[in-house]
């Protein structure tokens, strides 16, 4: 069986130079973050606000963490002092309580939104139109301490490749129209977009982030 640095290296040496991996390390003890943290990795994402605020406290203060699971905005103060990225904004009010939060820390944060891309109900995001609405919105120039930095989708759980190859393209395709909306709060830099199963499609259709845990850790 091979190691979570063997498999981080395998991965790593797979995708673009330009596509950054993020270990997904939800529902992974402590001490298993230590192990990837201490082979030299340090971006982990956690998908749930507590499981993230716990690991923060028991591990060295340089790990770049990034929320991508569905985020309550009474939740967002647990994270605000020193989450690196939220990727999972569904909704303008998310993005003025995440302003709100970072204020208080003096802190700009990273947010994506979330769009639902998917041919499934389950999942979480924005219709493109209200991810339009939002970097239309004259409101976004109040919100000083957050910046729109691109977008984040999740494909539907198919064995049709094509499909999934489909809505990365469609979200890739998003992500490029939207560039016309840059400006103090918008910089569309990232895509946040394939897993475990997916993660090579998605690189070869643009993403810059790839969220990956069975096949660092194994599956659960």
């Amino acid at each position: 069986m091979s190691s979570i640095a063997e498999n981080i290296q395998r991965i790593e040496q797979e995708i673009p130079d330009n596509v950054k991996l993020i270990a997904v390390t939800k529902t992974k003890p402590v001490a298993i973050l230590e192990e990837t943290y201490n082979n030299g990795f340090r971006r982990f994402g956690e998908n749930k606000v507590q499981e993230m605020g716990e690991k923060y406290n028991l591990l060295p203060k340089d790990i770049e963490w990034h929320m991508i699971g569905h985020l309550q905005s009474n939740k967002i103060k647990y994270i605000a002092p020193f989450v690196a990225m939220i990727h999972s904004v569904d909704s303008f009010k998310l993005l003025q309580e995440i302003n709100k939060e970072a204020k208080k820390n003096n802190r700009i944060i990273n947010c994506l939104l979330q769009i639902f891309i998917a041919q499934e109900e389950t999942k979480f995001g924005l219709s493109p139109e209200e991810a339009e609405e939002i970097l239309q919105s004259t409101q976004l120039n109040s919100l000083e301490n957050i910046k729109i930095a691109g977008l984040m989708g999740m494909a539907s759980n198919t064995e049709d490749l094509d499909q999934v190859r489909s809505e990365f393209h469609g979200l890739k395709t998003l992500f490029e129209s939207f560039k016309k909306y840059n400006n103090d709060r918008v910089s569309m830099q990232e895509i946040s977009m394939g897993m475990s199963g997916d993660y090579n499609i998605a690189a070869e259709e643009g993403s810059t982030f790839v969220r990956v845990g069975s096949a660092i850790f194994g599956s659960r």
